[in-house]
């Protein structure tokens, strides 16, 4: 939960070599992928290879936009460079000659999910995130700015891997290993408090911002995963989040704050921080002040949930102890109109599919329709890609997914897509 350790990356991935090198990175990983597939599958397009997307007509499908809620059946999808042309009845859209068409008789057509809390380090993970409908995410960080490397991949290949939010290095009082990551980090190894003073602090979001990072990521409590850690802590007075925020937006860039404690939460909200991730702890007033400010709520209940399976009885305790608190915590702030996003949390090699997070919005008492746009619609505007993701209409990506029935009726098919269509791209 919120970054494992993680090897660092060859040294010839410097700043300045950063994108040439996942431009190079793509299309190795994308001409390996073609090479390696006997024969193309149903429905793959001629253009797959292709920087922006595919060609493709999706036919037949019940079509269902989460914005409105409206369901067409019998729908056609019709996209043109990984975007969609057209989308509606069958009988009031021209299918076009050439594309190939993916037959979605019988299945239920859905945009693609967004997960807005997720560590994507490899492009294993990023294969994984794709395979479970997450056709967009943000990063929560990672160790040595591979988010921003798989953020590049995803754009010359659309089809190896989700469209990414990048958040480069946590901005966190102890860096460890990650001071490696960037020459103009090393200098904080000398200081004996850590990433505290304003001049750290800013140094790293610096960093960041000049290795491409498009949010930064800070913390204001320890972490919940960890023992030895006690959640409840704080790390960062209301002071130095603000430092965080301040330098942040000097360079046009957001961010997001793993919380826990109601006292950590609020110091973070008011620092003027864009999303709050976990937040087991948040109380009324500081779910009110996030109504005023527009700040997104993030609770990722799937990491939670997942501290009760925790072999380590100190965790697992803390899972089952967070787990009915945050939900009630996503129930109060649905009902005070907080904004609610989607995100899994899921690091070290594990993804989780984001349609289980869904499902646990729905269980702490959102409608299922408000529970999906979690995934769709809401995190988008998060992410700042409300005009490009989360829809099936004209002018979006072309990024869908095909469930075996009615997801309102049974959100638990989100876990399974049958099929996941990225940029045009079969995956």
């Amino acid at each position: 939960m919120c970054v494992d350790a993680t090897q660092p990356v060859p040294a010839a991935l410097t700043r300045r070599g950063v994108l040439a090198g996942a431009a190079a990175l793509a299309g190795t990983v994308a001409a390996a992928g073609t090479a390696s597939a006997a024969a193309p599958r149903p429905g793959a397009s001629a253009s797959a290879g292709r920087a922006g997307g595919g060609d493709l007509v999706i036919r037949g499908g019940t079509l269902l936009d989460p914005a409105t809620g409206h369901v067409t059946e019998d729908a056609v999808v019709v996209i043109r460079g990984g975007t969609v042309t057209a989308a509606g009845p069958a009988d009031s859209v021209r299918v076009p000659d050439g594309p190939p068409v993916l037959e979605a008789d019988g299945h239920w057509v859905l945009p693609g999910l967004t997960d807005a809390h997720i560590h994507l380090s490899t492009t294993t993970e990023a294969r994984a995130a794709l395979r479970h409908g997450v056709t967009s995410a943000r990063s929560g960080s990672t160790s040595f700015y591979q988010d921003v490397a798989l953020r590049e991949l995803a754009r010359h290949s659309p089809g190896l891997a989700p469209r990414l939010r990048a958040a480069g290095v946590f901005v966190t009082p102890t860096l460890g290993d990650t001071v490696l990551a960037d020459p103009d980090l090393t200098p904080l190894a000398r200081s004996g408090d850590g990433v505290r003073s304003a001049e750290a602090l800013r140094r790293v979001v610096d960093v960041n911002a000049a290795r491409g990072a498009d949010v930064i990521k800070t913390r204001v409590n320890e972490r919940a995963g960890l023992p030895d850690q006690d959640p409840l802590t704080q790390v960062y007075s209301h002071e130095q989040l603000s430092w965080i925020v301040a330098a942040a937006r000097r360079h046009g860039k957001g961010v997001l704050c793993h919380s826990y404690s109601e006292q950590g939460c609020h110091d973070a909200v008011t620092a003027g921080i864009r999303s709050l991730e976990h937040g087991v702890f948040v109380g009324e007033r500081t779910l009110r002040e996030m109504r005023r400010r527009d700040t997104y709520f993030t609770p990722t209940l799937t990491a939670i949930a997942g501290l009760a399976e925790s072999p380590d009885p100190v965790l697992a305790e803390r899972g089952r102890t967070f787990l009915p608190v945050l939900k009630r915590a996503v129930r109060a702030a649905y009902e005070l109109g907080v904004p609610l996003a989607a995100g899994t949390d899921s690091s070290g090699g594990t993804v989780d599919p984001v349609g289980g997070e869904v499902e646990l919005m729905h269980a702490a008492g959102l409608p299922a329709l408000d529970a999906l746009r979690t995934a769709t619609t809401g995190a988008a505007r998060l992410l700042g890609l409300d005009r490009t993701v989360g829809r099936l209409a004209r002018g979006y990506a072309g990024d869908a997914i095909l469930l075996a029935g009615d997801p309102l009726a049974d959100l638990s098919l989100l876990r399974s897509p049958v099929r996941v269509v990225r940029a045009g791209i079969p995956v």
